[in-house]
């Protein structure tokens, strides 16, 4: 695996695809940079070395050239973050991308505009990611966000550097933390999945039956196995058509000795809103117009020890609606007992979009291990696929 490691940049110009693709607000100010101050030690090693940085990226969704999602909004912060002043060239490709590129400096830094501002980028087109790697010496990736799109700055790129192609040092710490929890000695290996639907995460549960000791499943992706075992969830979230493949699953992982662990009890509601009537219930005895929100007290004892007893841990997904302060108690908790249990010397690896959310919003982000930048990404890895932007450097 060649890394930002095997490579001097003196003199040497680095194209890196990063993912700075951060949300901004009505004034287009950064509201959330973590994406930014993650590319940080990347970006430093290059210039350090005595090399200048030019950086790719998209930003939203773009239908063609909009000024909202332009990269221009972004300079100042990285400016502010990396210490470095930032040019920016307004194509990322033609006559004024190759001129700020072939006038950058040893210790410089260009912005590049959105890549998706040319509809190439995303279909992979040859020619775009040839004219994109005239820019520099040796292509980075570094943007684990956008590994798994077959696209031309992260994939197709890749071709036009056979010897001077590398992982930045983001990508890597991303492969190395999965491999820990997906190829781990360190056990018991927990993953606790959670979230709202058992249909997003089948393929993950299949795959890491064969990797780990213990499955936590909670969420609203619980309920389908309450009731697939017979027990009455009222009105709670459930995916009648996977009833059978919730029962599957609990028979391979029977079989290949992995204890799955599903709440006891559950926080019910009538209503789905913060203000609602609650009560604590049995979860497989949630009355009619009832739904359950969020893990019960008992659950959480449960999970802690769990938790307290694993030497490895993934996270994937909140145990409940924690985006209401009534229901985002067990969540809390769960991100205690793991916190904890990093403390006392386990690996853990928060991942996915919303349970990342849940660390970020309860301060947790500095009490485990690691926490994945991808979302997308990072699913697609723990479901055994090779990543095309990974294969690409790997090649």
């Amino acid at each position: 695996m060649k890394t930002l490691n095997d490579f001097n940049f003196k003199d040497k110009k680095a194209l890196i695809r990063v993912d700075f693709n951060v949300p901004l607000d009505d004034n287009f100010n950064v509201t959330d940079a973590t994406r930014i101050a993650s590319a940080k030690p990347t970006i430093i090693k290059v210039l350090e070395d005595g090399g200048s940085c030019i950086l790719m990226s998209h930003l939203g969704r773009p239908k063609g050239t909009q000024d909202e999602f332009s990269l221009k909004h972004i300079v100042s912060k990285v400016e502010d973050l990396i210490g470095v002043e930032t040019k920016f060239a307004s194509n990322c490709i033609g006559t004024e991308a190759e001129d700020a590129a072939a006038n950058l400096k040893p210790g410089e830094l260009l912005i590049l505009e959105n890549l998706r501002f040319h509809e190439e980028e995303i279909k992979g087109d040859y020619d775009f990611a040839q004219k994109l790697s005239k820019l520099g010496d040796i292509y980075v990736n570094d943007a684990f966000g956008t590994a798994h799109r077959e696209h031309a700055s992260t994939t197709i790129i890749a071709q036009f550097f056979p010897e001077n192609k590398c992982f930045g040092y983001l990508l890597e710490q991303e492969i190395t933390s999965i491999d820990k929890v997906l190829k781990s000695d360190d056990r018991p290996v927990l993953a606790i999945l959670g979230g709202a639907k058992v249909s997003s995460k089948i393929t993950v549960i299949e795959n890491i039956l064969d990797k780990v000791d213990a499955i936590i499943i909670g969420g609203g992706m619980a309920f389908t196995f309450v009731k697939a075992q017979g027990g009455t969830i009222g009105n709670s979230l459930v995916e009648d058509d996977k009833l059978d493949m919730a029962l599957n699953i609990l028979k391979q992982a029977k079989a290949k000795n992995v204890t799955i662990h599903i709440p006891i009890d559950s926080i019910i509601a009538d209503d789905f809103n913060n203000n609602a009537n609650t009560k604590v219930c049995d979860i497989t005895a949630i009355p009619d117009r009832w739904m359950g929100l969020d893990a019960g007290p008992e659950s959480r004892k449960q999970f802690h020890d769990v938790v307290m007893q694993s030497k490895t841990i993934l996270w994937n997904g909140p145990l409940g609606v924690f985006e209401m302060e009534n229901f985002a108690n067990g969540t809390i908790a769960l991100g205690n007992s793991i916190a904890e249990a990093t403390k006392n010397g386990a690996f853990s690896l928060v991942g996915g979009g919303d349970s990342v959310a849940a660390v970020k919003q309860f301060g947790f982000e500095n009490k485990v291990s690691y926490v994945s930048t991808g979302g997308g990404a990072m699913l697609e890895s723990l479901e055994g696929k090779t990543l095309p932007g990974i294969a690409a450097i790997l090649e």
